[in-house]
This record gives structure tokens, sequence and C-alpha cells, in this order.
């Protein structure tokens, strides 16, 4: 069944996660660009970035996962949209990647998407 599907992308270093059906955290699991130096001020919307966050294994299974996540959420008794939030630790790089990642496969499948990236022009954070 389609849905109405938000997607949420954020950085845990910056405010408390948006409120979700559904919240991935990708800062413990994957790989973060902010520790290559010729990637941490760069972001999501770079080629080198993209390419480092999809290219860490488990990404892949996790995008599939949450797209049958966001299935059972749409197939459930109550009707409305569905917001996924995901989160990196800055909201520059792997949060970015996965949402737009997530609303192509979620566009695929027949879902109406839209993506906010709440904290992707914030300035990178030192840590």
């Amino acid at each position: 069944m389609a849905a109405a599907v938000e997607i949420v992308s954020f950085g845990y270093l910056h405010a408390e996660p948006p409120t979700a059906h559904l919240t991935i955290d990708l800062r413990h699991h994957f790989r973060d660009p902010h520790v290559r130096p010729e990637l941490r001020y760069m972001t999501a919307d770079d080629a080198p970035v993209r390419a480092a966050v999809l290219n860490t294994p488990g990404i892949t299974d996790l995008l599939v996962a949450t797209v049958t996540a966001v299935a059972a959420f749409a197939s459930g008794p109550s009707a409305g949209a569905i917001t996924v939030a995901d989160g990196c630790a800055g909201g520059r790089h792997r949060a970015p990647v996965f949402a737009r990642v997530l609303a192509e496969l979620l566009q695929a499948a027949g879902h109406s998407v839209t993506v906010c990236h709440r904290d992707l022009d914030k300035p990178v954070v030192q840590r």
C-alpha cells in the first residue's frame, strides 16, 4: 500500500532527533566521511561523499530494510503520513546520502516522498 512518507535527515550533535515513526541512527555502525580530511568539509551534495557512504558495508541492506519497515507502517490500520528520521553525527554526510537514496527507493515502490535535510547546511561540527 502506498503512503505519504516524509524523510528527515539530521545530525545528533546539533539538536534532538525529530519526532518520527522510525528513527535510523547511522553514527556507530557506518563509516563517517568526516574522519577523512579530504571529505570533512564536503557534504552529501559531493560525489566523493556519496561514494564513501554508499560503499560502506551494510548500508544497502539497511536501506532495503527501511523500505520494508515503511511498507509495514503503510499497511497498518491507521492512515496517515509516515515520518522516517535518519541521523548521523553532524547531518552533512551519512544521513543526507541515506535519505536521498531511501527517497528514490520509496518513490520506486510507489510512495509519495518528501525529504528535508535539517542540518546539511550547518557548519562542520568539530569533535
